[in-house]
């Protein structure tokens, strides 16, 4: 089977004075494309073998920024930088597709726009539209000589955007929610038709799963959504409401698991445990695995039907007069009267605690501070007090909920067939240290004041 992976050259100036268009280099923003995309190359394994480059300026950096991201290996050493390849018909890179040599089994081309667009169309019809900047499409096609290739006989792989690779591209290009109207009802709608949207543009860069932050984000606009519902419901009865808060906490529980691995895995790689090098590197590949199966299964229930149908009515929730009716009945008084209800329930429910208290109290008071806080940010009228507030317990039992993530993932590689029985053993007595470094966060949340008033 061979190998070719089509790559878009990242965004580049427009040409100014007497520069040519051979001679445009990247902006800010391409550099940070190519870096984000060196990953996904490196994790297709396109960088491992034959590369070639078109020899314009906006080219040859792009490939310049991939391989200062892979310092351990020396990339220029396999590089081939030819002129053929800058080109913008698709015919004549596809006559210099069949001339490459057989040996070659794996080929990456960074390249031009429209001609990339027009031979991954003769590859396979099923290609995207388009290839933005940055942008990388994967095909495999049979063990025949690049010279038989025919149209249609390249299977797509994978294919990937840069904003669907990296967050912080995707933030930049999505923008931010700024409310245009001023009554209560209609600011509501604006946030909970901005987090729908989000939840949308979101789900490519979750199954892209190159950059974690995405699932973060994608958890954090469905948890807003449902703050703001059951605000609504707690005020008043709405037809349907019940199904879509449903719908919207069984979205986010299947994240769940794939959440704490992502928190996990990055806390290992920047904080080194108190285990051996055998440990390590068995925990890390275990837990690498119960990723990807999660991740995979996510996969699947955002491609189901029933989510899509989901996504549906909650647009039209959205879009209805049931849902514009409660909106209304809706009103800063009533909005503040909710939140002082959460707190002193808060309140109550940090009174029962003790250090001996079981960690699902704690996790569910970290539950509670989440959803007022979600409502607090909505209401114009918070006090500065209340949100730092907020946010102190939210940071403390953050915290100990990591700890207890942490716990869990080792009891169950602990108990698994995975590791040799001294590596287990290692694990299991740092589960009994983790336990050490909850109590003085349980302190801290025992000794917390009350919340402002909001």
């Amino acid at each position: 089977m061979r190998h070719l992976t089509l790559m878009r050259h990242a965004k580049a100036k427009q040409p100014s004075g007497d520069m040519t268009d051979h001679q445009r280099p990247l902006n800010k923003r391409g550099v940070r494309q190519a870096e984000a995309m060196a990953h996904v190359l490196q994790r297709w394994q396109a960088l491992e073998g034959k590369i070639c480059v078109s020899t314009a300026v906006r080219t040859r950096q792009t490939f310049d920024v991939i391989e200062a991201q892979h310092l351990e290996r020396q990339l220029d050493s396999h590089v081939l930088l030819d002129d053929a390849l800058y080109t913008f018909e698709g015919e004549a890179l596809l006559a210099w597709l069949k001339a490459l040599p057989d040996t070659a089994k794996r080929v990456l081309v960074i390249g031009h726009n429209p001609a990339l667009v027009e031979l991954a169309h003769w590859l396979n019809d099923e290609a995207p539209p388009s290839l933005p900047t940055g942008s990388v499409l994967h095909f495999t096609l049979p063990e025949t000589p690049w010279s038989a290739i025919k149209k249609g006989s390249a299977e797509l792989a994978g294919g990937l955007t840069p904003e669907t690779a990296s967050y912080a591209l995707f933030k930049g290009r999505a923008g931010e929610l700024h409310p245009t109207k001023r009554d209560t009802a209609s600011r509501l709608h604006e946030a909970l038709a901005y987090q729908f949207e989000r939840v949308k543009a979101l789900k490519p860069g979750v199954i892209a799963g190159e950059d974690p932050e995405f699932l973060h984000q994608y958890r954090v606009s469905l948890r807003r959504s449902r703050a703001m519902l059951e605000s609504v419901r707690s005020i008043t009865n709405v037809s349907g409401l019940k199904k879509r808060l449903k719908q919207l906490k069984q979205h986010a529980s299947a994240t769940s698991d794939l959440r704490d691995l992502d928190v996990f895995l990055e806390e290992l790689n920047h904080t080194e445990p108190p285990l051996s090098a055998g440990a390590q590197q068995s925990l890390r590949q275990w837990l690498q695995g119960c990723q990807r199966a999660e991740h995979t299964a996510l996969c699947q229930q955002l491609s189901a039907p029933g989510y899509l149908e989901a996504l549906e009515e909650w647009q039209r929730w959205l879009a209805s007069e049931t849902c514009e009716q409660a909106l209304a009945k809706l009103s800063p008084k009533r909005i503040q009267a909710v939140l002082d209800e959460r707190v002193v329930r808060h309140h109550e429910d940090r009174a029962a605690l003790s250090l001996d208290s079981p960690d699902a109290a704690f996790h569910e008071l970290r539950k509670g501070v989440k959803r007022i806080r979600y409502l607090a940010d909505l209401h114009p009228a918070t006090s500065k007090a209340l949100l730092a507030g907020l946010k102190r317990r939210q940071r403390l039992l953050g915290e100990h909920q990591d700890l207890c993530v942490r716990q869990a993932w080792l009891e169950a590689f602990s108990v698994s067939k995975e590791g040799t029985s001294k590596e287990r053993q290692e694990c299991a007595e740092w589960q009994v240290a983790l336990e050490a470094q909850k109590q003085p966060l349980r302190k801290k949340v025992l000794a917390l004041k009350p919340l402002a008033r909001g």
